[in-house]
């Protein structure tokens, strides 16, 4: 399948964001992220946060071998595979599989309890441009605020999101506990821009 682009009707922007039709099962995603919590890598970009923001890797770049390297989601690579803690996770690996889409890097992404990722813009990252990110919590708690175009999202454990990243976001973890998202890289292809046509 080739990329798609999304060309919406006159005068209507793209949305920012689509919950996806899926239901997931929270405890199963709880009990994966169980089983490799550890090792989390600290995140890149640290000008765009304070705190701890950290990643686990869990498909990447074809070549990467340092742990660094494994958690970049490079935007100029054109093959990526499965890492190595994909093997311990068969839930993760189901809900991957529910994606009929080109799947580019896939993380888990922790945000600890006092930890702010602050306004900032993942360029490149805009469904009608033919590459989508999809946030999925495995945990999270009330008091943590996702503002994206500054307008508040809750996401709930199990539900899946596509979100418009190349525009403004920003997220605080005001809570006690970890904020845990699996965040899947895509290719918009066909079934991908079908998807964000018959939404939740």
């Amino acid at each position: 399948m080739h990329a798609h682009s999304i060309a919406p009707p006159s005068g209507t922007p793209a949305p920012d964001r689509v919950r996806l039709p899926f239901a997931f099962d929270a405890d199963r995603l709880r009990a994966d992220l169980a089983t490799v919590d550890r090792d989390w890598i600290d995140h890149l970009v640290r000008q765009n946060y304070e705190g701890s923001w950290s990643v686990l890797p869990l498909r990447h770049a074809a070549g990467a071998t340092h742990p660094v390297m494994m958690i970049y989601s490079d935007p100029t690579a054109t093959e990526f595979v499965d890492g190595p803690l994909l093997a311990h996770t068969p839930y993760f690996r189901e809900v991957l599989a529910q994606f009929r889409c080109p799947l580019h890097a896939v993380r888990l992404m922790r945000l600890t309890p006092g930890s702010v990722i602050k306004p900032h813009r993942d360029h490149d990252l805009a469904a009608e441009w033919g590459a989508a990110r999809v946030h999925l919590p495995i945990t999270t708690n009330p008091d943590v605020e996702f503002l994206l175009n500054r307008t508040p999202l809750a996401m709930a454990p199990g539900e899946a999101w596509y979100l418009r990243l190349a525009d403004e976001h920003a997220v605080a973890n005001r809570g006690t506990t970890d904020r845990v998202h699996l965040v899947i890289d895509c290719i918009v292809d066909d079934w991908f821009a079908a998807m964000l046509g018959s939404p939740v």
